[in-house]
C-alpha cells in the first residue's frame, strides 16, 4: 500500500511540482493513512489492496481525526490528500471506484459531532460508584445510553417492558413511532439488572409507574433532569468541557465505527433514516449483527 502512495507522490511531484513542505505533508498524511487501514485491518499488513479498503473504513479513519482533536484546517488537508490519492488510483486502474468521492471536507461544511474519549466515558461510568439507589440509578443511565446511542428522549421514555435482560435487547420507540431493538452487551445487562433490583424499587416506592428511570420522588425521569445528572458526573470525572446527552450518542456511534463497525449497522442502532438505504429500521436478531457490534463495541 505504501508502493502506491510513493507512486503517488512521485507523480504529483512532477505534474504539479509540488513544494518540498508540501510533498511532506501529503506524505505524512497518507502514511498515517496507510497506518490507521493496516492497523484497523490487519490482512491489510501482508497483502493490503487499495480495492479492499471502502467507505466504512475511511469513515472511521475520518472520525479518528476528530477525536484526536485535529483543527478543521488539518482535517481538511487530511482529507484532501486521501481524495487526492484515490484519485490517482482510479486513473491508474488501480481502484475500480473511487470511495472518496462523496466525502465532504471537514472543514466546509458542518463540523463532526463533539464526542468523548473511551477513557472519558469510563470515567463518567466510574465517578460516585456506590449501592445508593441514586448512584445506581445516574451510573446505569450512562451505561445504557453508551451501550445504546438512544436520544434523550427515547431514553425518558424506556418503560420496565421496554427491556429483556434474558435476550440482551432494548426496544425504542424512535422518531415518526418507528420501533427499533437495540442489542445490549454483558456489562449494560448487569447494570440495569442491579439497578431493577437494588436502586428503583428504592426510589420508585409505591408509585405504580412503569417508567425505567424514575426521579427521587417515583416519577419518571425529565430530560432536564438528566442533563443536571449528566453534568454533575462530568464535573466529578474532571471532564471540563461541556458535554451533553447527545454527546454520549455521538460517541456510541464514533466508537462503533472506529472499531470496525459497517457504517450502515451503526446507522440502524441509530434510528437514522439515508437516502442511500430502503430499509430505515430493520430486526437486529440476526447472529451477524450481534457479532458485529459485540464486535465494535469498547465495553462489549
Amino acid at each position: 500500500m505504501q508502493q502506491a502512495v510513493e507512486q503517488f507522490l512521485n507523480y504529483t511531484t512532477v505534474e504539479r511540482g509540488l513544494s518540498s513542505n508540501t510533498l511532506a505533508a501529503y506524505r505524512n498524511d497518507l502514511t498515517q493513512l496507510v497506518e490507521f487501514l493496516q492497523n484497523r485491518d490487519s490482512s491489510l499488513q501482508s497483502h493490503g489492496s487499495w480495492k479492499s479498503v471502502g467507505t466504512d473504513a475511511l469513515t472511521a479513519f475520518v472520525l479518528d481525526l476528530h477525536e484526536r482533536g485535529y483543527s478543521d484546517k488539518t482535517k481538511t488537508r487530511k482529507v484532501a490528500s486521501t481524495k487526492a490519492l484515490f484519485g490517482f488510483l482510479l486513473e491508474e486502474g488501480v481502484v475500480d471506484k473511487n470511495p472518496m468521492e462523496d466525502f465532504s471536507s471537514p472543514g466546509t461544511g458542518e463540523s463532526l459531532p463533539e464526542t468523548l474519549s473511551v477513557e472519558e466515558v469510563e470515567a463518567l461510568l466510574s465517578v460516585g460508584e456506590s449501592d445508593t439507589p441514586m448512584s445506581l440509578r445516574d451510573r446505569t443511565i450512562i451505561e445504557v445510553m453508551y451501550a445504546t446511542g438512544v436520544r434523550v428522549s427515547e431514553l425518558v421514555s424506556l418503560d420496565i417492558d421496554d427491556v429483556d435482560l434474558d435476550e440482551s435487547f432494548v426496544r425504542c420507540m424512535g422518531k415518526g413511532s418507528k420501533e427499533r431493538i437495540i442489542p445490549l452487551h454483558d456489562e449494560a445487562v448487569e447494570t440495569v439488572s442491579e439497578y431493577l433490583e437494588d436502586g428503583r424499587p428504592s426510589l420508585a416506592g409505591n408509585a405504580a409507574g412503569r417508567a425505567l428511570f424514575v426521579s427521587r420522588k417515583g416519577g419518571r425521569l425529565t430530560r432536564q433532569a438528566l442533563w443536571l445528572i449528566l453534568k454533575g458526573r462530568a464535573q466529578a470525572a474532571g471532564i471540563e468541557r461541556k458535554i451533553t446527552p447527545h454527546t454520549l450518542r455521538h460517541s456510541f456511534a464514533t466508537h462503533l465505527l472506529i472499531g470496525g463497525a459497517p457504517l450502515r449497522h451503526v446507522q440502524e442502532l441509530l434510528g437514522h433514516a439515508s437516502i442511500t438505504t430502503t430499509q430505515v429500521y430493520t430486526h437486529l436478531t440476526s447472529e451477524h449483527v450481534r457479532t458485529q457490534y459485540e464486535t465494535a463495541h469498547p465495553r462489549a
